[in-house]
């Protein structure tokens, strides 16, 4: 049921956003009056935020065509490498890479937005490395056929990932998927696995939450695993591929991430209207764009929100030592030469300062010199991976570190003894 009236409220939305918006197309048309007269200009500009906050919004295109480094302008190529049910490994490469450039697989949340709200992580770090991406799906449109979706399919993805990519490829988890991407590192790791990742960057991520608690955590503590069974958990409607599937919607999601800064979000619509009674549309479009990302969501399989909720947030398991993948134990001490840099926002209120940093603590068998730690200052969650000070603060950070680390150091070390 809770889908459904979703989806008529919906519906219902985009017809009445639609008609807001050609009303305030005509009454802001230059060739009437109206775009002149009294509360023309007003009533137009209401409408048009309206439309925005009303338009149904599907998949979003990375669309990073270009990026200029020292000053030269260089074309980027985009491309699906490998594909999978619930998610793509998309690659990004720019023109006049050096042979040597490093190779990064970013792990994307999964989370309730797509991929895409990387843009900013992938255009900035595509100017010095061959860049893939973890491009994961939209749960309602994966066929009940194709199977479940858990936390550990989500650490195999990323070992096939790696192992597509080959030797030598350095890895980024953005948030939420630290806790796997630190677990694919222990897994590979036991195993020898030469695919394993020479570096693991970790920003924002739930390593441990008992660490700095913030309201996110505290949700998910004050309610038992059956509350979010069954209050947040819905059924996919007929007229998805996916139709049947037990979901977590994004639209709750979204209206989680909403109502933890109204009146941050109220004020931006504010600021838009303003924008557009002024006929500022440059700052208007700003706000826009920004929307556009942040209110295109996917849907997560039940079987894998309901898991990351019970072990990351509730039972603490990875950083306890209590965390499995396909029924053994997830050995952090099996982490030997994987260098981890853990980065975190000053003013993060998703991810509190220390949740991230625990993760090179507990893995204890890395030496000190392949741990690193940067909390950036005045940097909101959002702004660890994505604006001005991610571009000129923080990635130089990440640069730095896959540099100082571009040789295994145990490899190495066996080739100075042979």
């Amino acid at each position: 049921m809770l889908y459904n009236f979703y989806e008529l409220q919906r519906s219902y939305l985009a017809g009445v956003g639609a008609w807001a918006s050609v009303v305030s197309e005509f009454m802001s048309n230059p060739a009437l009056p109206l775009g002149y007269l009294g509360a023309g200009p007003v009533v137009a500009s209401a409408l048009e935020v309206f439309a925005h906050a009303a338009m149904p919004r599907g998949k979003p295109a990375f669309g990073i065509a270009e990026v200029t480094v020292d000053g030269a302008t260089w074309p980027v190529t985009e491309a699906i490498v490998l594909r999978r049910p619930y998610g793509n490994l998309l690659r990004f490469a720019r023109d006049g890479l050096p042979d040597n450039a490093p190779k990064l697989l970013i792990a994307a949340p999964m989370s309730g937005h797509f991929a895409t709200l990387l843009r900013g992580t992938v255009k900035r770090l595509v100017e010095s490395c061959e860049v893939y991406i973890t491009d994961w799906a939209d749960a309602k449109l994966v066929p009940l056929s194709e199977g479940r979706f858990d936390l550990d399919d989500y650490i195999d993805y990323l070992v096939a990932f790696l192992e597509h990519i080959g030797p030598n490829t350095h890895m980024m988890a953005v948030c939420q998927p630290s806790v796997p991407a630190l677990a694919a590192t222990a897994v590979m790791s036991a195993a020898n696995n030469p695919c394993r990742p020479l570096t693991l960057t970790m920003m924002g991520g739930p390593i441990d939450t008992r660490e700095a608690p913030t309201s996110v955590n505290d949700v998910a503590i004050d309610n038992p695993l059956s509350w979010f069974q069954n209050h947040v958990i819905a059924t996919v409607p007929l007229h998805y591929p996916g139709a049947g599937r037990k979901v977590y919607p994004g639209f709750l999601q979204l209206a989680g991430f909403l109502s933890m800064n109204l009146q941050t979000h109220l004020e931006s619509h504010y600021q838009m209207f303003r924008h557009l009674v002024t006929g500022d549309g440059e700052s208007a479009d700003a706000s826009k764009a920004f929307y556009e990302e942040y209110r295109s969501v996917a849907d997560m399989t039940a079987e894998f929100y309901l898991q990351t909720i019970e072990h990351v947030f509730q039972k603490h398991s990875l950083p306890k030592g209590e965390l499995r993948h396909r029924g053994e134990l997830v050995d952090l001490t099996a982490i030997r030469d994987t260098a981890l840099l853990a980065i975190e926002g000053e003013n993060d209120d998703i991810s509190g300062i220390g949740q991230t940093k625990a993760a090179l603590t507990i893995a204890t068998a890395l030496p000190e010199e392949a741990k690193r730690y940067f909390l950036a200052p005045d940097v909101g969650h959002y702004g660890i991976f994505n604006g001005r000070r991610w571009r000129q603060v923080i990635a130089p950070v990440v640069e730095e570190w896959m540099s100082e680390h571009a040789v295994r150091k145990s490899d190495t070390h066996l080739h100075l003894v042979g």
